[in-house]
């Protein structure tokens, strides 16, 4: 028989929204936050010409700048104040996160509880601030000497000047986001940081229906075509949803327990193992590491070739590692998997987990605790984790696929933009859905209190 908590999730009603004061409150906290997100990617950095940039990054296109173009909601290519987004926050917590799996004092700091994740997270900022004026000045330096190349001078005023004031603006650019982030967890609804990337690809999304409809106009692009393509989203839409929250549930068994009646009775719960224990660090990783060589080239120019045999090496790479092509799909398909037992390895640890059960006298009923439980628990881990690779290349995968035969702009609705989505979408719906819970909860207690009143009268 459900129970009464069952009964109230079965009959959440989206009714009550108009009495959660504080949920109405959190969610225009979190609009608004993002309305400031987006302003602030019209802002293009001191000493910039943008209407010259825009040129300069039509010869870029296709490298790994357009990941972080797309998760920083066109920034890059306006060469904004937040033209790095929140990236090398996003880079800099892997690393911690890296480092403190591999480094015995980190993991001991990670052990310390709510002190330890303050002490991580602000080895996190520094990593931040760290890695942010390092590739803020790489960008100025780049600007600098790709424009002079190409003829067309981006930047107003060349010079140590000009690099100092980007650095300065880049890294102030991203750890306002990084706030605006932690303000949106706090004060908002859902991970800040997370939803900001989503509004960053969202914001994306009317240019590439216009183009998309614009091809259809002139007929570039035949309605079965846009017809076909709308049905492959709404199918990897679904998939993906369903994949997200699909897990292996391990039985976990404590030892009988006297209750208040005197009756001795055994608890039971659920070890939740995600399908996807990786998330989305897999396919940026590997599409990172693919496109890397293509944006060497095209920062160094076409000067390269003949020089040296790195620059030939690298320029006759591009072509086989273009969009589209088989080894650039069999490698990035290879690089998923690879990423994702990686990662997952790094982000779950069987002993500590199966010494952390023993400790609460849990138990995986017919495993013995210790060792063999951690040895079972890294069995089922490996095996989904399988399914999880392989769902997770064939989501990235299809896209490229797709673009290579019919000429279409994907890379807005490639497998990694789409993960981030529809993950952050399912996360911030459940968010609000327990807020309502939540309220539905208090009308109860509310009640039960009530009818207690009148019965002791």
């Amino acid at each position: 028989m459900a129970s009464r908590a069952d009964q109230v999730a079965a009959n959440l009603s989206l009714s009550k929204f108009g009495e959660a004061t504080e949920l109405r409150q959190r969610i225009w906290f979190t609009l608004g936050a993002l309305v400031i997100f987006r302003l602030l990617s019209f802002v293009p950095l001191p000493g910039v010409d943008p209407v010259v940039l825009a040129d300069l990054y039509k010869q870029t296109q296709g490298g790994v700048l357009d990941i972080f173009n797309t998760f920083s909601g066109g920034s890059l290519e306006r060469m904004s104040l937040i033209a790095l987004g929140v990236m090398p926050y996003i880079t800099a917590s892997i690393v911690v996160q890296l480092a403190a799996a591999l480094s015995p004092t980190l993991a001991a700091i990670k052990k310390d509880g709510e002190a330890g994740r303050k002490k991580l997270n602000q080895y996190t900022r520094y990593g931040t601030v760290g890695l942010t004026a390092v590739q803020g000045y790489f960008i100025a330096v780049g600007l600098e000497s790709f424009a002079s190349q190409s003829g067309l001078q981006a930047v107003v005023m060349p010079g140590i000047g000009f690099r100092v004031g980007a650095v300065i603006s880049l890294v102030g650019g991203t750890l306002f986001l990084m706030w605006l982030g932690e303000q949106i967890t706090s004060r908002g609804i859902g991970n800040g940081i997370s939803l900001i990337i989503m509004a960053g690809i969202v914001a994306q999304m009317p240019r590439f229906v216009g183009n998309l409809m614009e091809g259809s106009r002139t007929g570039s692009y035949g309605p079965v075509l846009i017809l076909g393509l709308l049905g492959m989203v709404i199918g990897l839409i679904l998939f993906i949803s369903f994949m997200e929250r699909a897990q292996r549930r391990v039985l976990i068994q404590y030892p009988k327990r006297a209750t208040q009646n005197g009756v001795m009775q055994a608890d039971r719960s659920h070890l939740p193992l995600k399908v996807n224990t990786a998330g989305v660090i897999p396919p940026i990783f590997a599409s990172s590491l693919l496109l890397m060589p293509l944006t060497i080239s095209q920062f160094a120019g076409n000067t390269t070739q003949g020089e040296s045999a790195f620059g030939d090496f690298i320029i006759a790479l591009n072509q086989y590692l273009a969009h589209g092509q088989p080894l650039y799909m069999l490698l990035y398909a290879s690089g998923i998997v690879f990423f994702c037992f990686f990662y997952t390895a790094v982000v779950f640890n069987p002993e500590e987990t199966a010494e952390n059960l023993k400790k609460n006298g849990g138990f995986v009923p017919g495993i013995r605790p210790g060792k063999n439980t951690a040895d079972y628990l890294d069995y089922v881990l490996t095996r989904i984790t399988v399914v999880g690779a392989a769902y997770l290349a064939f989501v990235c995968v299809l896209p490229e696929y797709v673009m290579a035969q019919t000429n279409l702009p994907l890379f807005f609705l490639g497998g990694t933009s789409l993960l981030i989505v529809v993950n952050v979408t399912v996360d911030t719906v459940t968010q609000i859905q327990s807020h309502l819970l939540a309220l539905q909860y208090g009308d109860l207690l509310k009640k039960a209190k009530l009818k207690g009143g009148r019965r002791k009268r």
